[in-house]
């Protein structure tokens, strides 16, 4: 690493964090970006979440949880200063990859299958009207049936029964396959 970037796009990387740190380190990177116009060098910081049905008390409740917990995505142009101001951000453990000290950028099918920004295509052998199963997520192991497909925003939409009634469930394409 240097000063100066060899490849002036910017990559997304991972970075680990304290169990629960994840929006803190979000939010002090953002203030720090914001502090240091770096917004040309750290372009997004990201902590995915997806919202879920959970049912306490008898009550259906919808739930904000975190896809990686520990975990923050950002989006960067890496130089050794914007390795070092990420790397000692509050909150924050390392890169994850290899080593530490020369992190690995997420590849375009590890983007794709995120659902970041990227040109990877999802391989589906499923179309609508098929018989499915969810292969992961807070779903897991129901099945279902293909009622749309988004290729748009990579989504599928799956009718689910839960409780003796069918649901309609939005999915990412990666989270079910085709039963045979």
């Amino acid at each position: 690493m240097s000063d100066t970037p060899e490849n002036t796009e910017a990559l997304w990387y991972v970075v680990h964090t304290y169990s629960g740190y994840e929006n803190r380190v979000k939010a002090t990177l953002d203030l720090i970006i914001e502090n240091r116009g770096l917004q040309e060098m750290i372009h997004e910081v990201l902590v995915r979440t997806e919202t879920v049905i959970e049912i306490k008390d008898g009550k259906r409740r919808n739930v904000e949880r975190k896809v990686y917990p520990g975990y923050v995505l950002v989006k960067m142009i890496l130089t050794d200063e914007i390795w070092y101001i990420v790397r000692n951000t509050r909150g924050v453990t390392g890169f994850v990859g290899p080593s530490s000290t020369n992190p690995v950028p997420l590849t375009e099918d590890e983007l794709g299958m995120m659902g970041l920004d990227s040109e990877w295509e999802p391989v589906m052998d499923y179309e609508v009207g098929d018989d499915i199963r969810v292969i992961n997520g807070p779903l897991e192991g129901f099945d279902g049936k293909v009622e749309t497909i988004n290729m748009d925003k990579k989504k599928v939409t799956v009718l689910i029964s839960m409780f003796g009634r069918e649901t309609p469930v939005e999915l990412e394409l990666t989270q079910v396959i085709k039963q045979n």
